[in-house]
């Protein structure tokens, strides 16, 4: 309120001012000026006065060149400190600047798009630094020094070896994993099946029935999954009670390093669980077993229909054994399993 009552006044001191300046009384104008800067300084409500910078800027233009006699009508300050006021301005007027120039020194920055490119690099391959990186981005035509490069590694935190992951991919086509499954049938007897799983392209390698599946069996049913091909590098099973010590020594003897799950953790072994459920929720679910020789009967043409019919995700919607894809003919429905199961082909018109 105060700042809008003093406006009139303000105006009405300007108007004056000019109108000395334009009369020919430049020295008379500039000192009633002067008097009535102090005037309003001494009239603000503090008890010293209070100088803002206009008052500042005002003494400091006043002493610089436009009026020699400055000192005389001079009474809220002393001259002294309106020099210390131009030094202090000078002082800022120049650090500004020097900060301004400091921003613009040195290297560009590295663009965020290149540096995030560098730490997916980084993630995506824990074997690579500097150089390697470095390489990459030159191939990419990014132009960047190595030096960089090294400094944005740094920051990172990478893991020391290869992951998981990138470690089951790399031997995915050296592991199997068996599993035993429980069926029981019309007459309450419980059936085991021992099944035999490929993990690379999701083969059942070998299967079998029995009703008491003891040490030798196993080991015997072992020895028939690998009669005809290579044994594989790694053995994945649980720690079941009839993988006996025949059974352990039949698994080295043919080169095959056993790979142990830990206690109640059937995750740790998921290729041949989710295949025992696809057998289950596929097949078993929907048959009454009568015993070993049904079983069996049941089994064999549901692998047939597993292998070479049924796709799966894992695989890109393809099936262990490759089908082919055909886009002409007529559409007609195979069916599988007594009809539980239908293949989808195309024939010719």
């Amino acid at each position: 309120m105060e700042r809008i009552k003093e406006m009139p006044v303000l105006f009405l001191f300007v108007f004056r001012f000019v109108r000395l300046l334009l009369s020919g009384h430049q020295a008379i104008a500039i000192e009633n000026a002067a008097l009535r800067m102090q005037i309003a300084a001494f009239q603000r409500k503090r008890k010293r006065p209070l100088l803002t910078t206009l008052d500042r800027f005002f003494w400091v233009s006043l002493r610089s060149s436009v009026w020699s006699d400055w000192r005389r009508c001079l009474l809220c300050v002393q001259p002294d400190t309106v020099v210390r006021w131009q030094r202090e301005r000078f002082r800022k007027f120049w650090a500004r600047l020097s900060k301004l120039q400091r921003r613009k020194r040195g290297r560009p920055g590295t663009a965020a798009d290149l540096r995030r490119l560098i730490e997916q690099m980084a993630a995506a391959n824990p074997l690579w630094r500097a150089p390697r990186i470095h390489g990459e981005l030159k191939m990419l035509g990014i132009a960047i020094s190595e030096r960089t490069v090294s400094r944005i590694l740094r920051r990172l935190r990478r893991p020391p070896n290869q992951a998981w992951k990138t470690f089951l991919h790399n031997h995915v086509g050296q592991m199997v994993s068996i599993d035993f499954f429980t069926v029981p049938t019309i007459t309450m007897r419980v059936l085991f099946v021992l099944i035999v799983l490929e993990h690379e392209r999701r083969k059942v390698l070998h299967f079998n029935v029995t009703e008491h599946p003891t040490g030798s069996w196993t080991a015997q049913q072992i020895v028939e999954a690998f009669g005809d091909r290579d044994a594989a590098q790694y053995l994945i099973r649980d720690r079941d009670s009839r993988y006996s010590a025949e059974v352990q020594l039949r698994i080295k003897s043919l080169g095959i390093q056993e790979i142990l799950t830990a206690p109640r953790s059937p995750w740790q072994n998921p290729y041949a669980e989710r295949l025992i459920g696809s057998i289950r929720r596929e097949c078993l679910n929907h048959y009454i077993i009568l015993n070993s020789r049904h079983l069996k009967r049941t089994l064999a043409p549901y692998f047939r229909y597993y292998h070479q019919t049924r796709t799966h995700l894992s695989l890109d919607k393809q099936c262990p054994f490759p089908r082919e894809t055909f886009k002409v003919g007529t559409i007609v429905a195979i069916p599988k399993l007594g009809g539980l199961h239908h293949r989808y082909e195309r024939i010719a018109a």
